[in-house]
């Protein structure tokens, strides 16, 4: 760094955690030119990481540290270390010497979307539009082929505005998401507002934010990723900015008003395709929904094998959780070493709940990893 002698035995750290709002001037040569990026961790990073927070600890042999990895994608360090505190207080509120699975599994749901407030009194009629709501969600997940497994459907409220979600958890961490891919997760947004319509003849502003994140998913497939018909192999707008260190406090965009609407025409058919096939799904596994919304009303919950076995599917063929402990050794170490030459977006998990939804960005593709109804 200039102002620096070679000798001087003095080394300048600095770190963040928004590399986009630095003054580029603090990033040249002779400043902060040397960048290390630590990325999130993948599947073998969380296991590890669990490892080191839960060497002082007890924990029953059926600790499964793979299946945890597993069903904490997108999970930093810090994520990870609150998850474990979060295990071992309910551990001690259980009067428990040791960890076990239902502690972290419990954990993993309290840090993704917060604690159970049972208390909270909802009507038999909201109770029952929640319902149909999430039995949407995880219906058209399950049925459209390649999609991340259905984990839990729960209509228990949590946190300040969830009132119920569907946890989607990918069988393995993933760096690329295809075009289809995409057109079928705005499919699942959206099944819980078909369910709604369907069956009630009529929705509620529960689906708002699906809408919102069904939208921007959308407008990234057309304006960032190329996968516009119409408008081609283009890159349209730019990107935004920070008010901060002499970023413009308004973005001009570099495209006209024509080009406007045919974005948003496209957006629209995009949208609009995604919905008719989620009503599609629903209408021909009507019978279904309404088995998966009254198991619901009655269990509160239900888990991602008890899904599989109503719609007639193998036990674990939604369900990798012992997919990671399953492979070679050698094979992990592969993948480790791919990870780290892989400049891709991180893993993803998809909640599903009622009034807002909880966003954590997915790398580059900024898809949505907790969606709350």
């Amino acid at each position: 760094m200039d102002g620096f002698e070679a000798g001087s035995g003095i080394i300048l750290i600095a770190a963040t955690n928004r590399p986009d709002i630095l003054d580029p001037a603090l990033l040249r040569p002779g400043r902060f030119d040397r960048q290390v990026v630590v990325d999130r961790p993948d599947v073998n990073g969380r296991r590890d990481i669990l490892k080191v927070h839960l060497r002082d600890m007890k924990i029953e042999h059926d600790v499964d540290l793979d299946v945890i990895a597993r069903r904490t994608p997108g999970f930093v360090g810090a994520d990870l270390a609150n998850l474990v505190n979060e295990a071992a207080l309910l551990a001690a509120r259980r009067d428990k010497e040791m960890l076990g699975m239902p502690e972290f599994e419990e954990a993993i749901d309290r840090v993704m979307a917060g604690p159970e407030r049972k208390s909270r009194i909802i009507s038999k009629k909201e109770r029952e539009i929640i319902a149909y709501h999430e039995a949407g969600h995880a219906l058209v997940a399950a049925k459209i082929k390649g999609s991340d497994p259905v984990h839990k459907i729960s209509i228990i409220p949590r946190g300040h505005m969830a009132l119920g979600y569907t946890l989607q958890l990918p069988e393995e961490d993933r760096f690329l998401i295809s075009r289809q891919e995409l057109a079928d997760k705005i499919c699942v947004l959206l099944g819980g507002r078909v369910a709604e319509a369907i069956c009630f003849g009529d929705v509620t502003t529960g689906a708002s934010n699906d809408l919102e994140r069904a939208t921007q998913i959308a407008r990234q497939m057309v304006t960032q990723f190329g996968m516009s018909d119409k408008l081609g192999l283009v890159t349209l707008g730019r990107k935004q900015h920070e008010v901060f260190l002499g970023h413009d406090i308004v973005d001009d965009r570099n495209y006209s008003e024509e080009v406007a609407h045919t974005i948003d025409l496209e957006i629209r058919a995009i949208v609009d395709g995604s919905m008719n096939k989620a009503r599609e799904i629903l209408t021909e596994n009507r019978e279904r929904l309404e088995e998966i919304t009254r198991l619901l009303l009655e269990k509160e919950i239900l888990e991602g094998d008890e899904l599989d076995e109503l719609l007639g599917y193998p036990k674990k063929e939604h369900n990798g959780d012992n997919a990671a402990k399953d492979k070679p050794e050698e094979d992990k170490d592969q993948k480790e070493d791919k990870k780290k030459d892989d400049d891709g977006p991180d893993a993803e998990a998809v909640i599903h709940q009622v009034p807002d939804i909880e966003e954590a960005d997915s790398g580059n593709f900024n898809t949505p990893m907790d969606e709350e109804k």
